[in-house]
């Protein structure tokens, strides 16, 4: 029985939220494993849109488990926002969802911490969702963090909860900051998230194994993308958790030989929110018309994407790192109508070749992208299903990001819907899924 891992090879928004549903048929759990309530995953199911920001994208699927693995940040507030929402509209949650009781919990003051942070004078703005993600993973780091098995602890959470957020607000008023917090009247509201929550909270590491082990198929689902990786993104504009492939085995507790295979999604072009080098990015109007075609504006914030062509050496670099067996092209009908679409094939910097990714931002800002222009196809591929109905230069187009790449080209999307879809019949991917 094969589990796999869906994740991201651009910098996240890459589609998987629609992936992960897509594919979550054959399997009997979908389990995420890293970030919190700033990655949003949009769903399309028919009329109803659906927008999770910590529930896995298979939840939309009747009869499947989800599990919110060890690797998150939860803030339970907006998890009960969610599942409320889930399900009015039709969703059954409760009962199919499992919360780690390893997984750490974002308070306000961890908000508050990171406004403090990105406001402050001197600071180089990373472009933070600002809710409190990253001091929440600082409190993890540093040992200090309290996680659901502490807060559903009657005994020992009043007062580790008391020691953390009183230190918060001492390091804010230094900095002169007030945001007069009721701090015993948001413990008491969290004792009630904790009331609510509590016959979800479980091993799930425990959980995941057993299942395994008894014959149950898993999809790892990944948030944000490998570019914004903690370790091996263009740090420091990066998230704060492991979003490459590594991180599945350590935010649900699963060995990587019970994992079979590694799927990366990426657009048919690219794009990024927030601050941070971005090679190929399109400053003109090119880059506005991916933005409207594609819809390119944040499922959590709103705010515009960057939108550039697509970067073959990025993705050699991703598929490199998390070792993809197979990658999903998504948004392929937003470039239907470009005449000729660039395609970046390698870096220069100072007049010389680059070969890999540099460590540093500066050297990543200063890479000058190579393009090959291809022709392009100027006929509609949208809600397209079968590889046979794709014009030819849409599939030249594919094969040649597979040859740049070194990865099949295993599903393309070409809309939102779950039918808008091609999976290629004896590619690596269908194996995976069967």
């Amino acid at each position: 029985m094969k589990n796999i891992i869906i994740l991201g090879s651009q910098w996240g928004d890459e589609g998987k939220g629609k992936i992960v549903d897509l594919f979550s048929e054959p399997f009997d759990i979908v389990a995420r494993y890293q970030g919190g309530h700033n990655a949003g995953h949009t769903v399309f199911i028919g009329e109803r849109r659906y927008v999770l920001k910590l529930i896995p994208s298979g939840i939309l699927r009747p009869g499947k488990i989800a599990v919110i693995g060890n690797g998150l940040v939860v803030d339970p507030a907006a998890l009960l926002k969610e599942i409320d929402a889930l399900e009015a509209g039709g969703v059954a949650v409760e009962g199919n969802l499992f919360i780690s009781d390893r997984a750490h919990v974002l308070f306000p003051a961890h908000r508050m911490m990171e406004r403090m942070s990105e406001g402050r004078e001197g600071r180089v703005s990373i472009g933070t969702t600002s809710r409190g993600i990253g001091p929440c993973y600082e409190d993890k780091i540093a040992r200090r963090g309290i996680r659901v098995a502490d807060l559903l602890d009657r005994e020992s959470f009043p007062a580790q909860y008391r020691a953390l957020m009183e230190e918060k607000v001492e390091i804010a008023r230094t900095f002169g900051i007030d945001e007069g917090l009721d701090l015993a009247a948001i413990r008491d509201q969290y004792e009630v998230f904790a009331a609510r929550i509590r016959p979800m909270v479980c091993d799930t590491a425990l959980f995941l194994n057993q299942a395994i082990a008894n014959g149950k198929r898993v999809l790892f689902e990944g948030a944000q993308g490998t570019m914004l990786d903690i370790d091996h993104g263009t740090y420091p504009f990066v998230t704060s958790s492991s979003a490459s492939a590594g991180g599945a085995c350590t935010g649900t507790g699963v060995p990587p030989t019970r994992i079979q295979g590694i799927v990366g999604v990426s657009k048919a072009y690219i794009t990024r929110v927030g601050g941070g080098p971005f090679p190929t990015e399109a400053l003109d109007g090119a880059g506005e018309l991916i933005r409207q075609r594609g819809n390119e504006f944040g499922a959590v914030t709103g705010r515009p994407r960057r939108c550039g062509w697509f970067d073959a050496p990025l993705l050699r670099y991703t598929a490199a790192i998390n070792g993809f067996d197979s990658l999903v092209v998504t948004k392929l009908d937003v470039l239907d109508d470009f005449e000729t679409i660039p395609v970046c094939t390698g870096y220069r910097s100072a007049g010389k070749p680059v070969d890999g990714m540099p460590a540093l931002v500066s050297a990543v800002s200063s890479l000058q992208p190579v393009y090959e222009c291809l022709p392009g196809w100027r006929s509609s591929t949208f809600g397209f299903s079968s590889w046979e109905q794709l014009p030819a230069r849409a599939k030249d187009y594919l094969a040649f990001l597979e040859s740049h790449i070194g990865v099949e080209v295993g599903c393309v999307s070409t809309g939102p819907e779950r039918t808008q879809t091609i999976l290629r019949r004896g590619s690596r991917l269908e194996d995976l899924l069967s």
